[in-house]
């Protein structure tokens, strides 16, 4: 069977027909012609608009990370921390566990995220796209799903309200700057286009050996 044929066919992650995806513009998406589960979504815009966007989101969150993310008044004391400091401070309180989540989800696992991402968006204006972008594609899922930073900023605001009521709090600039980092992950997220690279990715084993029974396939429908 042809590698191509492989590479641009998709298992419907609900029913688990096997489908060619036909060719899309951006803006575009394939649903599976069994179910309607949407396999394959094409962003809007240009391609650049990813790279751009996880630039801009890495530059927030090192600012995020550098400056404090608030500063507390209380009875002439005057006290600051970043995220990083935070979760220092729950490790030396006894609070490990925690402090370990809150490194990994709010530092970790964001910064790996957007890393990787650029490492993606920058290969793939090669061509071809080298095979290693692959196996990072698998690992951009998984940090994308530890990577809560909208979690973060709720307990966050939720701190500011209740510490409000017994001192003076003044948001500082690091704040600002991980409440951009919240809204331009998600913006990075929708404007990747993952199936367009994972299609140009030149494979290791390019030249697949026929299969003694090729599948039948089928178009997945393309509605917008």
């Amino acid at each position: 069977m042809d590698a191509r044929v492989l590479v641009e066919s998709v298992a419907c992650p609900d029913c688990d027909l096997l489908q060619k995806i036909p060719t899309l513009g951006p803006g575009g998406r394939a649903a599976c012609v069994r179910c309607g589960r949407v396999l394959v979504k094409v962003p809007p815009g240009s391609p650049d608009r990813a790279l751009a966007l996880s630039v801009a989101a890495a530059i927030s969150l090192i600012v995020a990370n550098t400056f404090p993310l608030m500063e507390l008044h209380v009875v002439g004391r005057f006290a600051s921390t970043t995220i990083a400091g935070g979760a220092y401070q729950m490790w030396m309180q006894g609070e490990r566990i925690t402090s370990v989540l809150v490194a990994f989800c709010a530092l970790i696992a964001p910064a790996g995220y957007l890393l990787f991402m650029m490492t993606l968006l920058i290969a793939a204006r090669c061509s071809p796209i080298p095979g290693w972008t692959g196996e990072m594609l698998r690992w951009v899922g998984h940090l994308q799903v530890w990577s809560m930073l909208e979690v973060v900023m709720l307990g966050i605001l939720v701190a500011l309200i209740k510490i409000a009521q017994l001192a003076s709090v003044d948001p500082g600039i690091g704040m600002y700057a991980f409440g951009a980092t919240v809204l331009l992950i998600p913006a990075v997220m929708l404007s990747f286009d993952r199936w367009d690279i994972w299609r140009r990715i030149v494979w290791i084993d390019a030249e697949v050996p026929a299969a003694p029974s090729p599948p039948r396939y089928r178009s997945a429908g393309a509605p917008g």
